[in-house]
């Protein structure tokens, strides 16, 4: 998802399973208040909220957060080109799972097929 080097700057996420939006924005080097805005603009955005409309972030918000950071800060795009871009991403992400699935399933209906000619 990310280049080591767009980074290299950031701190490394620890194995924690989930961030508060204080921990985050330190993590990846952006004010709470432009995450909060951040998640009206980006669908991929969703932290947990609990007590209080507290914000959770996982490992994979925090990825992505740092994806759009990158985006942003670091290789010029506007808000809506890294909004694109990031759904674009997701667009041939799910093609080339859909791809995979479609090939397994295809082997093991073979392998059925096999089975049922004997």
């Amino acid at each position: 998802m990310l280049e080591p080097g767009n980074n290299s700057e950031l701190p490394p996420i620890p194995g924690k399973r989930y961030f508060t939006i204080g921990e985050v924005s330190e993590l990846c080097g952006v004010k709470p208040h432009v995450l909060r805005y951040w998640e009206q603009e980006f669908p991929q955005l969703k932290p947990v909220k609990r007590r209080g409309n507290r914000r959770y972030y996982q490992r994979q918000d925090v990825l992505v957060i740092r994806q759009i950071r990158s985006l942003l800060y670091e290789e010029g795009f506007t808000i809506g080109g890294a909004r694109q871009r990031l759904m674009g991403d997701e667009a041939r992400s799910d093609t080339s799972q859909s791809q995979q699935i479609i090939r397994q399933v295809r082997a093991e209906l073979e392998d059925v097929l096999k089975l049922l000619r004997r």
